[in-house]
């Protein structure tokens, strides 16, 4: 059946151009991630992130699909952008002009994202100057040099090509979204992690083939992925419905409301957030720690890498703190019942107002707590597995959340435009439903 719909996509001209259009601009951004940075010894760098896989390096490396350990124009990749973009979510809360701008609806929504490129561009620089002034300390494992020619010339060449590059991977993502099939951000992420996909594979029977790992375990590790994706899919789509009621009100001759419908509440509604930023700050202490050469220093860095128990205790903890952190920022109960008790709304045998606030609230309380275990129980799955079976990070964990999401999302858009024109689509019964479905 995904077949047919798949071969359905050729029968409508505009979804068709819009795929192809989608496919050339990620083919324009991996072409992007294979131009290096001048002034860079890519030898010596590859040498040097072999040893420094498990750190912070490791983490922002997969997410730029390789980019960074090739310290190519686009090293930043696409994360300055989700980082403004997270940052200025989270200053609507505190800053009355921001949230007014909130909810100003599509004007003030373009005003945001505006104020989001501005602050991209800023943070590339400021990471961009970071990462010049890093490289020309880093030599690799043989005593070689990463940067032959170290200097103020060098870092103002690394900001203006590492920020450039990422305007303009910032710019292809917003084609994507408008031009293409849409979810253009994501779609890169989605690209830079996939791309790293053949050589864990390759690596995978590799150590196979040299009796590194049984045959038996890789059909077991194989069956246990499939496994995760399947729950990654259910726990995705699953939803705690609320009843909505909504009054009949005469408006001159017509009678408006007196239908039923529900609230839709996500079990996961902070999506793959806490995981990246629980990584990111456990494993920015243990990157630091890697440059200074003290006895105790380098065992707290060694404990907070992963594949430790401090570190898993600590990453689960943060999971846990960040989930409920984001839905409480983003989702708000109060304005959903001032807004249900606007348009006459009310849940059956819950007070309109207040009320309702605190039940919206309690309910979605409980099933973050379901949310953030799944988030936890996905994402601690590589520590067991690059531990006990030696097998490569994609496996599992924050890269298969957010391949397998993204993968729904785009299934999900693909579907509506067949099913628009009355097309067969992916699946023979009902309309595939996204993460935000």
């Amino acid at each position: 059946m995904a077949v047919q719909g798949f071969g359905n996509i050729a029968r409508v001209p505009e979804l068709k151009r819009r795929v192809l259009f989608s496919l050339a601009m990620l083919a324009i951004y991996r072409i992007g991630c294979a131009i290096p940075t001048p002034g860079v010894n890519a030898d010596a760098l590859a040498a040097f992130f072999a040893r420094y896989k498990s750190t912070l390096l490791g983490l922002f490396d997969m997410f730029s699909g390789g980019a960074l350990e090739r310290m190519s124009i686009f090293a930043l990749g696409i994360m300055p952008y989700i980082s403004a973009s997270i940052i200025l979510e989270l200053l609507t809360v505190v800053v009355p002009v921001l949230a007014q701008l909130k909810k100003e609806g599509q004007a003030g929504r373009k005003k945001i994202t505006q104020y989001a490129r501005y602050g991209t561009v800023l943070l590339s620089l400021i990471q961009g100057l970071g990462i010049a002034i890093g490289l020309e300390s880093m030599t690799s494992p043989g005593g070689a040099l990463v940067v032959s020619n170290p200097g103020w010339g060098f870092r103002l060449l690394t900001m203006i090509t590492l920020s450039s590059g990422t305007a303009f991977i910032m710019w292809l993502g917003e084609q994507i979204t408008e031009r293409g099939i849409g979810n253009g951000i994501s779609l890169i992420i989605f690209a830079g992690i996939v791309a790293g996909l053949p050589s864990a594979i390759a690596d995978t029977f590799q150590m196979v083939r040299l009796g590194e790992l049984s045959i038996f375990m890789m059909v077991l590790v194989v069956v246990f992925m499939l496994l995760v994706v399947a729950c990654i899919v259910f726990v995705e789509q699953g939803q705690r419905r609320l009843p909505v009621q909504y009054a009949k009100r005469v408006v001159g001759r017509r009678m408006y409301g007196g239908q039923t419908t529900h609230l839709p509440l996500k079990i996961n509604t902070s999506g793959v957030i806490p995981p990246i930023f629980a990584s990111s700050i456990i494993m920015f202490p243990a990157t630091i720690a890697q440059f200074v050469q003290v006895e105790w220093v380098q065992e707290a860095a060694k404990a907070m890498t992963p594949g430790g128990w401090v570190y898993s205790l600590l990453y689960v903890g943060f999971i846990y703190f960040f989930a409920y952190f984001y839905t409480a920022v983003t989702f708000n109960p109060v304005d959903v019942a001032e807004n249900m008790k606007k348009y006459g709304g009310f849940i059956p045998g819950i007070r309109p107002g207040k009320r309702t606030a605190d039940y919206i609230d309690r309910v979605l309380t409980r099933i973050t707590l379901g949310g953030a275990t799944y988030l936890a129980a996905v994402c601690v799955l590589p520590t067991v597995l690059i531990g006990q079976f030696n097998v490569p990070f994609y496996f599992g964990g924050t890269a298969l959340l957010i391949v397998v999401g993204v993968a729904m999302d785009t299934m999900s858009q693909i579907e509506s435009h067949l099913m628009q024109r009355h097309y067969e689509g992916f699946m023979k019964k009902g309309v595939m439903k996204g993460r935000n479905g």
